[in-house]
């Protein structure tokens, strides 16, 4: 019985992070870099959800009643 390998397809921005950490990093590095990326994705969410805002004209009492509303829908089992 012949076996499978199995290929994972690594994102692009996994192949540049593996070909960092094939280089070695301090802890400190790494702490840094973990850092960056979180900042760099929270800045991208926050840019995202200020486009949303301003492009249905929310208000600020808009959002907050949305922050408190319930989305889920009802269990189905």
């Amino acid at each position: 019985m012949e076996t499978q390998l199995l290929k994972p397809e690594f994102s692009n921005l996994q192949l540049e992070l593996l070909k960092l950490y094939a280089n070695g990093v301090s802890d400190e590095q790494l702490k840094e870099i973990k850092w960056l990326l979180g900042k760099y994705f929270a800045e991208k969410a926050t840019s995202g959800m200020n486009k949303i805002i301003q492009d249905k004209q929310l208000t600020e009492q808009d959002i907050i009643i949305q922050s408190k509303a319930h989305h889920r829908s009802a269990n189905r089992s």
